[in-house]
């Protein structure tokens, strides 16, 4: 445990060299955005997919980059080795991302990737420092209200990890008492605030963002190290990435058999910015046709086996 403990925190040190705010114009804000009704039934019906260009399209296409939103630090997904060499993200998420960038300018590497925290997804939308994110973002109806997301790309849900000797059993009577860690924004956190079973999940005294919280972090990852080192009993988090957790380190594994939740990752986008989520839908469909399988097998099956092909795509009636 102590050799995949020294792993995680290096990967999670690694800096990634792009900064600063996206160029070019910015959609209005959320407020002014259009959004979905309130009754929310089917949060996974996205936009028809289109390739014409808009507003948001031909800014990136001036800038001749697409900046995206990333974690380096979940393996199998958005991560960087750890052998000494300055090597490119790679995983899941960034074959996509670079799938996208090529379709839109024509290119690959014609994107600058931006790690970003769990918690700062969507701030990053907001404030305008990257154009997408694709980071294994759950789609549900409360995000929906807060950006705009793609078709699905991927179906996970929630489970326990913890290590192999623990008590626990899953999602279940087994959390009384265990102090369990999330990461903040996500909806790992939320599906305990509704129902804990008797769980610690938040932490008492919170001091601020320079605080060191124990139970809710900003990157999921971050409670991988926090179970290594014994300060809490178990996480919950996306069953995709509790398997490259799990693959990491051979100490831990997921409780409960299966994830106790369904859900759905996509691409997510600012509000408003709906020629450049069309646009992603387009390039989704012929992602499904040969390359998801492609990247799925090359970086998910060997830790999460049994997928045959992507979630169906679901469009809005307009």
């Amino acid at each position: 445990m102590a050799a995949a403990c020294a792993l995680t925190a290096a990967l999670t040190l690694l800096p990634l060299s792009h900064g600063g705010a996206v160029t070019g114009k910015v959609a209005g804000s959320a407020a002014q955005a259009p959004t979905k009704a309130d009754t929310c039934t089917d949060p996974e019906a996205s936009l028809l997919p289109s390739a014409v260009d808009g507003p948001a399209i031909a800014d990136i296409k001036r800038r001749g980059k697409l900046v995206v939103g990333v974690d380096q630090n979940s393996y199998r997904w958005g991560y960087r080795t750890n052998d000494g060499k300055q090597e490119d993200l790679q995983g899941f998420d960034i074959d996509l991302a670079r799938a996208i960038a090529a379709d839109i300018l024509g290119s690959p590497d014609a994107v600058i990737f931006r790690a970003i925290p769990t918690n700062q997804r969507i701030p990053a939308l907001d404030n305008g420092k990257v154009d997408l994110v694709v980071r294994t973002m759950t789609i549900n109806c409360a995000r929906i209200k807060q950006v705009a997301f793609s078709t699905a790309y991927f179906q996970t849900g929630q489970q326990v990890l913890a290590p192999k000797e623990s008590t626990i059993t899953g999602y279940d009577k087994s959390l009384a008492g265990k102090r369990v860690c999330t990461a903040e924004g996500s909806t790992a956190f939320e599906a305990l605030k509704n129902q804990s079973f008797g769980a610690v999940f938040e932490d008492e005294d919170d001091n601020g963002p320079g605080d060191r919280d124990q139970l809710t972090v900003p990157n999921q990852l971050d409670c991988l190290v926090r179970l290594q080192l014994g300060e809490v009993d178990a996480v919950v988090t996306d069953a995709a990435l509790a398997a490259g957790q799990a693959a990491q380190d051979p100490a831990v594994e997921l409780k409960g058999g299966k994830p106790f939740t369904t859900e759905y990752y996509g691409v997510a986008a600012k509000l408003g910015k709906d020629d450049l989520v069309r646009r992603v839908n387009k390039v989704l469909e012929s992602y499904r046709q040969g390359p998801w399988l492609t990247a799925y097998k090359k970086w998910l099956q060997a830790d999460l086996p049994g997928m045959t092909k992507p979630p169906a795509p679901k469009y809005l009636k307009s």
